[in-house]
Formats: structure tokens, sequence, C-alpha cells
């Protein structure tokens, strides 16, 4: 058995939802829950971190140290993460997101990681968080600390683990559902949940295609960087398995990463006022927005049962209130 720390809430619940499907008139649609991991209000992070941190007591670490954005849901998390387990944390943050509000500077999961007690550090948009990372690393150690590395969200082979574990969650419920899914849909940024998933599906001979909706990087690049986790969690696990197709869809990123589009806010709307379920502006609601788009073009339709992967994130929209002030 994989060894981790326990950290999330699991299993998480799938639910139908059953006004949203009749609403767009297409696919009968599912949504698996991972908002409800518990940590830190929730989110796919709480999964991939109950490994690394566990790799990173075992590794002798007194703190951690990952970056993301300015309103990175996994810094959130790893901040929350860290304080329960006693540990230092130290965010490198980059503000890569431009022409944002006041409200994005100040609130939202920045806020939430001030209050973890994460340690701070600010980088200008066009600095490599990997290369800022080594430097934070390097400055613990002359201190005498004892730094543990986790890439922009949590997103190597190790992370990874958690999601092929999902993809098992997710397989048991559905059959007690008798829900037979003929896709999953989620958000791919950093790629590590959408990799341990076609991983963990593929190690159980499960064929659903798994949708990944960018919503940062363009279509080949974001299918290398999932094919590339995927392999590496193979190998971590000592899996042989045929590589799965890669399927990303990059056409509702918008202008870049974290800024808001039209069809993001309409799907956080729709979903939020047709059954209850907050969705967040940089992940999900581009993911959803992807979604209402194939069934539109009628590339899902009611011949399909859809699960859609919420993998968390509305505090941010709190750092949004200028797109969603009006409702």
């Amino acid at each position: 058995m994989r060894r981790k720390t326990s950290l999330a809430h699991l299993p998480t619940p799938i639910e139908a939802l059953t006004v949203l499907s009749r609403s767009l008139g297409g696919p009968e649609i599912w949504v698996k829950r991972d908002d409800c991991t518990g940590l830190a209000g929730g989110g796919n992070k709480a999964r991939k971190l109950e490994y690394l941190m566990h790799d990173a007591v075992a590794n002798g670490a007194d703190t951690v140290i990952t970056a993301g954005g300015i309103q990175s849901n996994h810094a959130r998390q790893t901040a929350a993460a860290a304080a329960r387990l006693g540990l230092k944390c130290i965010l490198a943050l980059t503000d890569s997101v431009p022409d944002r509000s006041a409200a994005y500077h100040r609130g939202g999961n920045l806020l939430l990681d001030r209050l973890f007690g994460a340690e701070i550090r600010h980088f200008d948009g066009d600095v490599d968080p990997a290369a800022a990372m080594l430097d934070l690393a390097a400055e613990c150690e002359r201190t005498g600390g004892q730094p543990y590395l986790i890439p922009v969200g949590g997103s190597n082979a190790v992370g990874a683990q958690a999601y092929v574990d999902a993809a098992g969650e997710m397989l048991d419920q559905a059959k007690a559902h008798h829900a037979d899914f003929s896709h999953v849909v989620l958000a791919t940024g950093s790629g590590g949940t959408h990799a341990g998933l076609i991983a963990g599906l593929a190690i159980r001979r499960a064929v659903i295609p798994v949708i990944g909706i960018s919503v940062s990087r363009a279509r080949e690049e974001a299918e290398t960087r999932v094919r590339n986790l995927t392999r590496d969690t193979f190998v971590l696990l000592g899996i042989d398995r045929p590589m799965p197709e890669i399927w990303i869809d990059d056409r509702f990123i918008g202008a870049g990463y974290g800024l808001p589009t039209d069809a993001m806010a309409a799907a956080v709307r729709q979903v939020a006022r047709t059954e209850g379920l907050l969705l967040d502006p940089v992940y999900t609601g581009k993911a959803m927005a992807g979604l209402m788009a194939l069934i539109v073009e009628r590339r899902l339709t009611s011949e399909h049962k859809v699960l859609f992967w919420h993998t968390g994130g509305s505090v941010a929209l709190f750092a949004y209130e200028e797109v969603f002030a009006g409702g």
C-alpha cells in the first residue's frame, strides 16, 4: 500500500446535476465533488498533498517550499497542510496575471495563505517559479533548514498517485450509482490531476476518455506535459500499460491564465443558479464553459453520461469581485 498522510475528507461524493443537464439539453451530467476535500476550503490539491507531505516528512524536511500565482489554490492548501503538520511553509507567488484588481492582490487565497502562517515571497510575473524555489531552498539551507520542494500544482509523479487512487474511487462510486460514465471532463493546468486520472483508469482497464479543458497551455504543450507526467506515474508505480490517449481542448483559455472570459462567467453563473454549486474563475469555470461548448457542438449528446470533475477553487471568486459583483 502506498504511504500517505491523511489530510483530505475522502471519498468525495458524486452527484447528478439534474437541473443543469435539463437546461443544457445534452448529456446527463454528474459532478465529482473534489471541492469537498475539506482541507482549507477544499480542492484537488489536498489529495496530492497527502502523498507529497508524507514524502517531505519522510525525508526529514522542516520546511516546504512551493510556487504559484498570487491566487494559487495549491499554495493555499499547501500552507494549510504545513500548518497541520507543524512545518514551515514558504510560498513563491508570481504576479503572473496582469490587470487584476486590488481584491486580487489582497483577498481570496492570498488572505488565507497569510492566515495559515505561510511566509510569502512575491516575484514578478516573468520569474521562473522553479528557479525561485531553488533560490529559496538554498537560503533555507544556509540558515539550517531542511527544505522540501513541491512543484507548481503538486504536479509530479508523487502527487499524481493521488489521482490514480481517485480514479478507482470514482469507478467504485459509478458502479454503486449505476452510472456508466462515457466521459470525464476537467480543467487541465499543471497536469497532475489529469495524468493521475488517466493512469488510474488505464491501470483498471477502464475505457473512459478524459477531456482536459486547458486553462493555461496550448494543446500540444499541455498534451506533452500530461503525457510525461502519466509516463512518470507508471514508472513510479511499476506499472506497464500503453500510453492512454491525451485529449486536450485549448479553446477556452481566453487571453491567458487567470484572465476572465465571458464564457467562464456565464458558466459560473448558470451552475450557481441551477444547482447552487460554486465553480471558480480560473479552473472549473473555464472547464465548464468548455463542457457547455462541447454540448452545443453536439460532440457530447443525450447518448452520453458525463462526469465533471470539480477541482475546487471557489475561494478565488472573492478575488474577482469586479466580474461577479453584478450577480
